[in-house]
């Protein structure tokens, strides 16, 4: 769908009067084109002191061009330089004093794991404060921490906290040029399973992610690591696969390499199996809300090898709560809740998701901050990141991994039906006044279902350019 206001924002001949009106103008977002899978650019690394993650950061940007350390002092940058010589890097540290106003960056990233008293949240202010100007546009700014739940100290943890606000409110000042900032609590143990979160969030895939909390925790690899090709010999499951942010998600997972079942109900049938056929796949036509619909699928995939669920099939009907029938609410929670529920648990029961699989729920911002006149379908989508929160242990024990994605204002032929105003309101009040593309929901689930993202569960990502909405 095409944002006529972004056009004219940035239009040569009317982009000056939308400047000199203060009105909002959108940057084209920078997204993911073959082989820019990584940061390109000028990145800078930073470290407040005592901190621990800063190998990991820099064994997985090799080609890293500056590398900066605070403070500036020469015990903490000999540091820093042994590991890069450690890591046969061709970049050199250098003081943070040594960078001149006229550098641009594409990226910085600060480990801020050190950071252990109120007081020394202070370095946040000193690295940042003299660069974060001289971003490019489509920069991406990363801060990484340690988990509060893990620390028992209350001085470290309520300092490790506070990198949350910090997030958060950078991501605000830096999204008018299309920039993003993300947080990465990192639990002990797991620092080796950095790099895959590192690389996505850093690159142009996660073009309309910000101000967004990711754990990582402890987990297994399997196989070697191909980036190009990460779900190559995967098999992955997409419901609600006939259109839309269903379609993008099946096209992404193929472009990955994965073979994928594409699923959706009789009435699309002709339209499922044509995109099964683009892209190689397979399809299955069911009703997920059917009572034999579970062994339906258990019966398909068991001759596949199932890797990969991505549960996105779900449906609106909204009415305020005082005009909302039973049906308006049983069928909704039927489709986009306890539908998921019967079908994972026949096959997990079965065993037909290998070992370091993956299961991806569609929720949605609405379960987070709620809508009016969707009390049934936030509930819905509210309980969708229960559930992920809640199996994520039991899955584990398989080394089997479970996210969710919650999208924001999607340009989808649904929200093209939406009034004018609405929808204008909806693309416009998030940090990158913009709507996403159907592409973006798709990235985050790619993500998640890549074996390098062993140390991601549990996590719902919002992939809303940090609206201005909810949490």
């Amino acid at each position: 769908m095409t944002d006529t206001y972004a056009k004219l924002a940035n239009g040569k001949w009317t982009s000056g009067l939308f400047k000199a009106l203060n009105l909002p103008q959108p940057v084209t977002l920078t997204r993911y084109s073959q082989g820019s899978d990584l940061i390109s650019g000028h990145l800078l690394i930073g470290a407040a002191s005592n901190s621990q993650l800063v190998k990991p950061i820099i064994e997985t940007f090799r080609d890293a061009v500056l590398a900066i350390s605070y403070p500036n002092s020469t015990s903490q940058l000999a540091s820093l330089n042994d590991q890069f010589n450690a890591a046969s890097l061709s970049a050199t540290p250098i003081s943070l004093n040594t960078v001149a106003k006229s550098d641009k960056f594409n990226g910085i990233i600060f480990d801020a794991s050190g950071i252990k008293t109120s007081n020394q949240l202070s370095a946040l202010h000193r690295f940042f404060q003299p660069v974060i100007k001289q971003l490019s546009p489509c920069s991406r700014v990363i801060v990484l921490g340690r988990p509060s739940e893990y620390l028992g100290d209350v001085s470290y943890a309520t300092a490790q906290r506070a990198l949350e606000g910090f997030c958060r409110s950078l991501a605000k000042e830096i999204g008018k040029n299309g920039s993003t900032c993300q947080l990465i609590y990192v639990q002990p143990g797991s620092e080796a399973l950095l790099s895959a979160p590192l690389r996505f969030l850093t690159s142009a895939k996660s073009a309309y992610i910000s101000a967004q909390v990711i754990h990582v925790k402890p987990g297994v690899i399997q196989g070697s690591v191909n980036y190009s090709k990460p779900l190559q010999g995967k098999t992955a499951l997409v419901t609600g696969a006939s259109r839309g942010i269903g379609a993008s998600i099946a096209e992404t997972l193929s472009r990955d390499g994965a073979h994928v079942i594409c699923l959706d109900i009789p009435t699309l049938k002709q339209d499922i199996e044509k995109i099964a056929t683009r892209l190689k796949g397979s399809s299955i036509v069911a009703d997920i809300t059917s009572t034999d619909a579970p062994a339906i699928i258990a019966e398909f995939v068991r001759a596949h090898s199932l890797d990969i669920i991505v549960h996105n099939a779900g449906v609106t009907k909204d009415k305020t709560l005082a005009r909302m029938t039973n049906n308006h609410w049983d069928v909704l929670m039927d489709i986009n809740l306890s539908a998921m529920e019967r079908i994972n648990e026949r096959l997990l029961n079965d065993n037909l998701l290998n070992e370091y699989g993956r299961i991806i729920c569609v929720s949605s911002m609405s379960g987070i901050a709620g809508n009016f006149g969707q009390t049934n379908y936030a509930t819905s989508k509210a309980a969708v990141i229960g559930y992920v929160n809640a199996m994520q242990k039991p899955l584990a024990e398989k080394h089997i991994t479970i996210n969710a994605v919650a999208p924001g204002f999607i340009e989808t032929k649904m929200t093209a039906a939406i009034p004018f105003t609405v929808r204008e309101a909806g693309r416009r009040m998030n940090s990158l006044k913009q709507g996403g593309k159907p592409i973006d929901v798709a990235e985050a689930i790619a993500f998640f279902a890549q074996p390098q993202a062993a140390g991601i569960t549990g996590n719902t990502i919002r992939i809303c350019g940090q609206s201005l909405i909810g949490a």
